[in-house]
């Protein structure tokens, strides 16, 4: 049996990030698990394979979100990376912090230390910014390099010049003093290749001799002595391989993100006694709110054809790709050096009080029936918008005490009636944008929700219909103090009730921000190092 000081379950974008922190003490020891392989392959590493690993079940769980009664009875794809640098080596590249706001709302919920001026440090020592940006909030000499896209577009341009006519301001830095307004987004690719958690914290603190990972390592149960984590099995090469244990002389930290680490408590007897109960799961410490509270962002996204100007569409097929090929091979440079979203707009509803509320992307393509992945034939441009901090919650369970079973995942989109009013908003906000003058030399007519949906309530049928996931989900171990009877983890991440154990990754969210995740998941781990390490806190320029 081998014996670690820290065993970190899951070697995704918080993983990574734990594993270079914890590793810079010479005379410690870090043992990773992951369940899926090396980020060996090379779609991985070009920015638009995105659009090959997001099916791909060797390097992706490819879970399936159950109907909802919004949903229109559909399962929704729910894709999480399965390699190293976890969904950080899967996902569409972007840097989003969020509102300063939403850290904010975590410290007023009684986690201390989680305020925005308390997390901002972090943001900065993980970054290495190159582009514009107040150093006050960007950092220049960290590992995950951060960039602006080096392309440029006449149908982006149009956008931006679009929402700027409908009084949306330009913002040089969504990640700066605020968020609101419309730019071109920030991504994490360099010199044509993604930067993924793997390769800007991972793979450097393997070269320091006293990090080390195990692969296709399914992890299957936490090891308890009492009530002090101890140690993990796992099964070698997934079902039907052969068990092992690691053990871990201080801590195990969980950080196999928001669908495995509950799934992972739970099937090691932590979690709520009748849901365990109900599985045949033997209880080993009662905490109700493990698995509940999902939340993710909602999108729909609204299509227009587009005339006079090559979209990416055509440019992604055929001779067109060819020479696209020849020109990354050569020059690192072209739209397979692309993140799969251009342009960021950040405005508000009218819904709400709050800041802004509404989060709206835009690409100059087009994707079948709304889905990313699968490129339409014809010229398309589209609009994805989504509600920044939704209300509705949902769950992530067992489905049986079965390892090697897919949890089950119910996010209740629109399950609160204020989402549903911003999310037609947010389509309203689309359609005028895409209609808006500066892009009236290229657009033809609008293609979904069409020209027929109306009312609000024909709005919302489409969202219905056609809405996903935009891959942000969050909330399944959430950080707060012992009194809150959803709290799994207190402010130092370890886990209510128990020792030796921390959850650090997005599941710790105790709300959903306004924001992709990934930036603020490697904030979470790189800031739970300091508090592993006991370190103290990093404090604001």
């Amino acid at each position: 049996m081998d014996t670690f000081d820290y065993v970190i379950v899951g070697a995704g974008s918080a993983g990574c990030v734990l594993a270079n922190r914890l590793s810079e003490d010479a005379g410690v020891t870090v043992c990773v698990l992951e369940a899926g392989p090396r980020d060996w392959h090379p779609y991985i590493h070009l920015p638009a394979g995105f659009i090959k690993t997001f099916y791909d079940p060797k390097i992706n769980w490819c879970y399936s979100q159950e109907p909802g009664p919004w949903t229109a009875g559909r399962r929704i794809f729910a894709p999480r990376g399965k390699t190293l640098g976890g969904s950080s080596s899967i996902n569409g590249h972007i840097y989003n912090r969020g509102q300063h706001q939403d850290f904010d709302t975590w410290a007023q919920l009684g986690n201390r230390g989680w305020g925005y001026p308390d997390v901002l440090p972090y943001f900065r020592r993980l970054e290495r910014r190159i582009g514009e940006g107040e150093d006050t909030y960007r950092g220049r000499d960290g590992g995950l390099t951060v960039t602006d896209i080096g392309w440029s577009d006449a149908l982006c341009d149009a956008f931006i010049a679009g929402a700027v006519s409908l009084g949306i301001p330009r913002n040089p830095d969504y990640n700066g003093k605020t968020q609101e307004g419309v730019s071109y987004a920030q991504r994490t690719i360099h010199n044509g290749r993604r930067v993924s958690s793997a390769t800007a914290f991972l793979h450097p603190a393997i070269k320091r001799g006293n990090v080390h990972v195990i692969t296709h390592a399914h992890a299957t149960n936490v090891v308890f002595d009492g009530k002090r984590a101890v140690g993990v099995r796992y099964a070698k090469g997934g079902r039907g391989g052969a068990m092992h244990e690691v053990r871990a002389r201080k801590e195990v930290i969980l950080s196999g993100g928001t669908y495995n680490s509950p799934q992972l408590l739970q099937l090691s007897g932590v979690g709520d006694p009748a849901l365990l109960q109900s599985l045949g799961i033997e209880l080993r410490h009662a905490l109700p709110g493990v698995g509940e509270g999902l939340q993710d962002h909602y999108a729909p996204r609204s299509v227009a054809r587009v005339k006079n100007i090559k979209t990416i569409n055509e440019r992604a097929r055929g001779l067109n790709l060819a020479l696209e090929a020849i020109k990354w091979a050569t020059t690192r440079r072209g739209i397979l050096a692309l993140s799969p979203t251009m342009v960021y707009c950040f405005w508000h509803s009218g819904e709400t009080t709050e800041s802004s509320d509404l989060q709206l992307t835009f690409t100059p393509a087009s994707y079948k029936e709304g889905v990313q992945g699968k490129l339409e034939d014809e010229p398309g441009m589209t609009v994805a918008s989504w509600q920044q901090r939704p209300e509705s919650r949902g769950y992530v369970h067992c489905r049986s005490g079965d390892p090697f079973e897919a949890p089950l995942i119910q996010t209740n989109y629109l399950d609160a009636e204020l989402d549903r009013r911003v999310v037609v908003a947010g389509m309203k906000l689309a359609r005028r944008l895409l209609a808006s003058a500066p892009l009236a030399p290229y657009y033809a007519h609008e293609d979904f929700p069409g020209p027929n949906v109306v009312t609000d309530d024909e709005f919302l049928a489409a969202a219905t219909e056609r809405a996903t996931t935009t891959f942000h989900p969050g909330c399944t171990c959430r950080m707060g103090p012992a009194s809150a009877p959803w709290a799994v983890v207190d402010d130092r991440l370890r886990v209510h009730g128990l020792e030796g154990l921390r959850v650090v990754d997005a599941s710790i969210m105790p709300r959903m921000i306004s924001a992709n995740l990934n930036a603020s998941t490697m904030m979470i781990a790189d800031k739970a190092s300091d508090f592993i390490r006991g370190k103290g806190a990093l404090e604001s320029a």
